[in-house]
């Protein structure tokens, strides 16, 4: 039965944090290269971020308020680096996908939004 539940949020995690369905809504508001108005929160909610995050409760990856207690500003740089190349072992074993797509600009406000998320 674990081997099964295990095996459906894998499954899960790969479905819900591939590429989006609807990459007009994505490249329009993570991809445009001219973002400096849209803020950080805008993006997430654009991107398939909240997928696998919440701001308030762990999904299938922390909470922004979990990775805000964790982390400060001085960490902005490796986070928004880890928003674009994915990474794992940090908050288990299930992987955060990739996201080429988002500007280091943008990966960088993605991230101030979550810091500021702290208790």
């Amino acid at each position: 039965m674990k081997k099964l539940f295990v095996t459906g949020i894998i499954s899960l995690l790969i479905i819900s944090c591939s590429k989006k369905e609807n990459s007009e809504i994505q490249s329009s508001a993570v991809s445009t290269p001219v973002t400096n108005n849209v803020s950080g929160q805008n993006l997430i909610e654009a991107s398939d971020c909240m997928s696998c995050h919440n701001a308030d409760e762990r999904l299938i990856g922390p909470s922004y308020k979990e990775i805000a207690a964790k982390y400060s500003e001085k960490d902005m740089e490796m986070l928004a680096s880890k928003i674009i190349e994915g990474g794992s072992g940090v908050w288990g074993n299930v992987p955060m996908q990739p996201h080429p797509q988002i500007s280091k600009e943008d990966a960088k406000k993605m991230v101030e939004y979550i810091i500021r998320q702290k208790k």
